[in-house]
């Protein structure tokens, strides 16, 4: 089997708009969660979110270009150009042999309400021409591979909250069934939308500590009471390991595990039994290593932070064997389809610089959520393993391992 490693990052979220940047945030316990400002929230229940702050979308694309795309697309790109150039490829690099593979849970939410809107008030002849390819999930990677000349094969993940860990697993098996040496992975949400936010509100999902939202996020602490919408995006290069090793590229990490899985239970409620098949697959897959660090789905979700700590309990053989585990969407906010990517994006990093980003916001243990979370403050540990965990709507699951090389 073909070797994959991860060669070049990117990423942007509510705390930084960098992957260093960012990072450094997540690790200091900052949070990104304020007041919405990307639309007028008067009579919502939920007024929170992680929005990313101070970006400019036309520092990534062309002012003339920039209303083609949706803000999905912006953010995705701004990860992708970061990813690229961390990469350091030479000119002339055979880019029929380089794929993408993007993922979104949602797409271009913010543009499909807008031009809903224009066709109930003004008629469908004012319906922008640029609103089907700059709202569908896949213009993503049209748009990445259209900068960057990329001609190898062009995948989309639409698989919810385990997207963005899903387009990792995608661009492994291509790079694994010699489809591509090279795939460059794009994760990208912006769904901050009043449609968004209200959608998601109506079904209790969110957290309505709207007079803190600093706070409002609290994974597997006892009073969590939703999860708090973010945005942002993520970018991996993948690799084949003989063609890194062969053009010196830096090597972050090798992906020695994923796993997928469907729960086949509920629309929205997650169960057991799905989340624990994906990691099973994933550890096994990866040689049933010593893990030492789990990012969490963690979503701050009565029920997914329940199951998934006794998910990771049963697949380690109990509370004493499990690894560390923190969840960081604390900080930067449950990122939808984006979050795999941002949170593999964190679990390199984390790995690479040997420490361990805190779960904010932990207050009051509770009894089914025991494990070493890392409350409050990150810890410094040596990581040669490290597992991300992602779990979607609709009952799809996620799970990649990265080790050290």
């Amino acid at each position: 089997m073909r070797r994959v490693v991860v060669t070049g990052m990117g990423m942007i979220n509510a705390v930084g708009n960098d992957k260093e940047s960012s990072f450094k945030a997540i690790c200091e316990g900052a949070c990104g969660i304020s007041n919405i400002t990307l639309f007028d929230t008067e009579g919502h229940t939920v007024t929170i979110a992680g929005e990313v702050k101070d970006f400019d979308p036309e520092t990534v694309m062309a002012p003339k270009e920039v209303k083609k795309a949706d803000r999905f697309i912006h953010l995705g790109l701004k990860a992708a150009q970061e990813a690229m150039a961390d990469a350091a490829f030479a000119e002339g690099f055979d880019k029929e042999r380089f794929g993408i593979s993007a993922a979104s849970g949602i797409g271009g939410l913010p543009t499909i309400e807008k031009n809903s809107i224009v066709l109930h008030e003004r008629g469908p002849r004012r319906i922008s021409p640029f609103f089907i390819p700059s709202a569908l999930v896949n213009m993503l990677g049209g748009f990445v591979t259209i900068e960057h000349g990329i001609k190898g094969p062009n995948l989309s993940c639409v698989t919810a909250c385990a997207a963005g860990t899903h387009a990792i697993s995608e661009a492994a098996k291509t790079i694994m069934c010699n489809g591509a040496e090279q795939m460059l992975v794009v994760a990208a949400e912006s769904a901050i939308t009043g449609v968004g936010i209200g959608g998601f509100a109506a079904m209790k999902a969110l957290s309505t500590r709207n007079d803190d939202p600093q706070t409002a996020s609290r994974p597997f602490d006892t009073g969590r009471d939703g999860f708090v919408m973010g945005e942002g995006g993520a970018a991996l290069v993948l690799e084949e390991y003989d063609s890194a090793i062969a053009r010196g590229a830096r090597i972050y990490a090798e992906l020695i595990g994923f796993g997928e899985s469907g729960d086949a239970n509920h629309i929205t409620t997650p169960s057991l039994d799905g989340p624990l098949r994906a990691m099973k697959a994933a550890y096994k897959m990866a040689g049933e290593p010593k893990v030492d660090y789990i990012n969490a789905h963690g979503t701050s979700t009565p029920v997914n932070d329940k199951n998934e700590t006794a998910a990771v309990k049963e697949l380690f053989g109990g509370k004493d064997n499990c690894p560390v585990m923190s969840s960081t969407k604390g900080q930067t906010g449950h990122c939808l389809g984006a979050a795999g990517g941002i949170e593999a994006v964190v679990s390199i990093m984390a790995m690479r610089d040997g420490i361990i980003p805190p779960t904010i916001n932990y207050e009051t243990p509770d009894e089914n959520c025991d494990l070493d979370i890392v409350p409050n403050q990150s810890r410094k540990a040596e990581l040669n393993v490290v597992m991300s965990n992602s779990f979607g709507f609709g009952g799809t699951n996620g799970v990649v391992i990265f080790r050290k090389i």
